[in-house]
């Protein structure tokens, strides 16, 4: 045999392949993702027929929910691609001009800390679409919001605190 190539047991073999039962679960997230570029594409077309008879403050808000679907996409990009290439496989994309500059140092926590900042980002612009909305809104909501999206904000805080604890590298200079 050669060096670096070992014959895997039988069991091994079998836990280390079933890994690809994943595959299914990133195509079904490909499929979500074609549904939100559906809704993209209806909610930009209410958007521009409907420019006549909206407010300023209704343009605003259609405006967020078209940059909180791009936020979704993006996170489910970042779990599919991301997902794939630390639990299954390698996508060999080394090299390739158009290969995202985090995938080269992605593992679980890396993508556990971008996963956690991203759904920040989701949530402050349904806090911002909240906060617009407030005189539609009772209090007791936006308080209620303003909590959950806090604790999302602590969760990814504490994320990366473990992950720096424990000599991770979740937290990179994106430059280098």
């Amino acid at each position: 045999m050669q060096s670096g190539q070992t014959r895997l047991k039988p069991i091994s073999t079998l836990l280390f392949g079933s890994r690809w039962l994943q595959l299914p679960l990133y195509l079904g997230l490909i499929v979500a993702q074609a549904v939100y570029v559906y809704l993209f594409w209806v909610e930009l077309g209410h958007l521009v027929m409907d420019t006549p008879h909206l407010t300023e403050e209704k343009v605003m808000l259609m405006v967020l929910g078209l940059i909180d679907v791009v936020m979704i996409s993006n996170l489910l990009i970042m779990v599919i691609v991301g997902g794939y290439e630390t639990f299954v496989s390698r996508l060999g994309l080394s090299g390739h001009p158009d290969e995202p500059d985090w995938l080269s140092h992605v593992n679980a926590n890396v993508l556990k800390v971008k996963l956690a900042t991203a759904i920040i980002g989701i949530s402050s612009i349904h806090l911002l679409k909240t906060f617009i909305n407030a005189h539609n809104l009772d209090e007791k909501t936006m308080l209620w919001q303003v909590v959950i999206h806090m604790s999302f904000v602590l969760s990814a805080i504490g994320i990366a605190l473990i992950d720096k604890l424990m000599g991770g590298h979740a937290i990179v200079d994106e430059k280098h």
